[in-house]
């Protein structure tokens, strides 16, 4: 009950001081990316039920001849580039997190695609609701592989409290500020989770 106070005064407070940012970006969005200004997707959420998570946009719409759509480092422009590097792009989040779709902290909203690949241990980023920031963010974020990523979310479930919570809220004030692990090694965003590799030696 604390934590969802707590995030529910954290966003109010945060969208109050920063909707003049906020305005700003979504001019900004349109002017380089057109319409729409958001970004919406489902997204898991507590115990993986769905919702539509908001974010600004960060990519043009390009397709190929045949209509798919463009791999993310040839429709990211640089003015997207700007917006990630910065975690501006995550500034309407703040509306998911006062609806209680989300956090302000815990595991990141991954893709629904990815649900079935978990295994029992993975599966228990979805004990919680998601986060706008997280354990993982704040300890390599995209730098990181999927299965480091996922250790710190479950030690995250196992271990969260208000001040880690408080810790990991500061530790990313810093890390967006450095601008710090944005991207995987040679990817724009982040390579895509094809499940665990499962030992093959049964006894």
């Amino acid at each position: 009950m604390l934590k969802r106070l707590l995030d529910i005064v954290i966003a109010s407070i945060a969208l109050i001081l920063l909707s003049p940012l906020y305005a700003f970006v979504a001019y900004k969005v349109k002017k380089n990316l057109g319409s729409p200004v958001l970004f919406r997707q489902v997204r898991p959420g507590l115990n993986g039920k769905p919702f539509e998570m908001i974010k600004f946009r960060t990519m043009k719409d390009a397709a190929d001849e045949q209509g798919n759509p463009l791999p993310d480092s040839e429709r990211l422009t640089p003015f997207g580039k700007m917006l990630r590097s910065s975690s501006l792009d995550e500034m309407p989040e703040l509306w998911n997190v006062i609806k209680g779709d989300m956090s302000v902290v815990g595991p990141r909203p991954l893709l629904m695609e990815y649900l079935p690949l978990y295994n029992e241990e993975q599966a228990k980023r979805h004990d919680v609701r998601p986060g706008m920031t997280g354990h993982a963010q704040v300890n390599g974020r995209n730098a990181i592989g999927w299965e480091e990523k996922f250790k710190l979310d479950t030690w995250y479930v196992e271990n969260q409290s208000t001040v880690l919570d408080f810790k990991i809220m500061l530790k990313t004030v810093q890390k967006v500020i450095a601008k710090e692990d944005i991207s995987a090694e040679g990817e724009a965003t982040m390579t895509k989770f094809t499940g665990t590799k499962q030992d093959q030696h049964h006894d």
